[in-house]
This record gives structure tokens, C-alpha cells and sequence, in this order.
């Protein structure tokens, strides 16, 4: 039977997927942060995994990378509430397999974890290009991760001040 193991530091959310997953037949197991998931994957061997981007401490990616060093046969799906294609580029390329913006859907976690999202199913979408703010979104995660998340760095390289740029991350992710 395939383990999940669902990882957010919100404890709602977490306990929501949980049972989830659980009324879909899966077997799970829950962590609120980096150390605890780490020492889930070692002890209980999950086949998937479902990671929130933004925790207290250290991050979804750095969790992400280091679980698939020590057990390179994981499926990991990220999720996130603070979307960008900065983040979703090093996540899929550290080794997630998807990347999701909450709230998702537990059908659209499942999917993602079954299907090969290289191959899209019918028709393509029209592409329609993106908003203002989310071009200004996107280029401030993408200097921001450049700086390491440093805010203050992030700030003096976009020619803002600190506080401002703060309130900018403070809102969710524009559509």
C-alpha cells in the first residue's frame, strides 16, 4: 500500500489532506515542519509526499532536495499559497514532481501524483498573457530567490524600499 506523507505547518490544512487521503484509501502520515519530515521519510519510507513551499524554518525546497537524497524513489508534489515561476522551476527541478497553488483540490493532488504532467490531456488552452501585477509578482519572487530570501537585499535590488516590499509579499499571489 502507498504511504503519503502530507507536510504543512498549517495545522488545519495538514489534518484536512490527511483525512483526505485517508477516506481515498491511502495510508498517511503528517509533519509540521522540515526536522519532522525528515525523520518520517528515514523511519516510515512514504512513496509520495505532498509539501507546503513556505514553513517556519527551513523551506519546502530545501525539504524537497534533501528528501530525495536519501530516498530518490519519492514522489513529491508542492504546494504553495505564494506561487511564482521562480519557485516552481526550482522545485521541479530539485525534484518535485508538480507544483500546485492552494487551495488544491485533493483530486488535483491525486492527479498530479498519477499522471505524467508532460503529457497534457485534450485540447491546448488558449494562452492568455498574464496580468501587470502578476509580471511584477513574478519578478519580485524571482529577485527574491535570487537574494536567498533576503528581503533587504531583495528590496535594494528592485530600488524599493524594505517595508513596501514586504507589504507586496504580504498579499497572496495575483491571478
Amino acid at each position: 500500500m502507498e504511504k503519503i506523507l502530507v507536510v504543512d505547518d498549517e495545522d488545519f490544512f495538514r489534518e484536512r489532506l490527511n483525512r483526505a487521503f485517508i477516506r481515498r484509501g491511502l495510508s498517511t502520515c503528517t509533519a509540521c515542519c522540515y526536522d519532522e519530515a525528515m525523520a518520517i521519510i528515514q523511519e516510515e519510507q512514504p512513496t509520495m509526499a505532498v509539501i507546503d513551499l513556505k514553513m517556519p524554518g527551513k523551506s519546502g525546497l530545501l525539504l524537497v532536495k534533501d528528501a530525495l537524497a536519501i530516498a530518490a524513489e519519492l514522489r513529491i508534489v508542492v504546494l504553495t499559497g505564494y506561487g511564482s515561476i521562480a519557485t516552481a522551476t526550482e522545485a521541479i527541478r530539485l525534484g518535485a514532481i508538480s507544483y500546485l497553488a492552494k487551495p488544491a483540490d485533493i483530486d488535483e493532488i491525486l492527479k498530479a501524483f498519477s499522471s505524467n504532467n508532460l503529457q497534457q490531456e485534450g485540447p491546448e488552452e488558449e494562452l492568455l498573457p498574464p496580468s501587470l501585477a502578476r509580471v511584477e509578482w513574478e519578478h519580485i519572487q524571482r529577485v527574491l530567490t535570487d537574494c536567498e530570501d533576503n528581503i533587504s537585499c531583495a528590496a535594494k535590488k528592485l530600488g524599493i524600499h524594505r517595508r513596501t516590499l514586504q507589504r507586496k509579499l504580504y498579499k497572496y499571489a495575483p491571478k
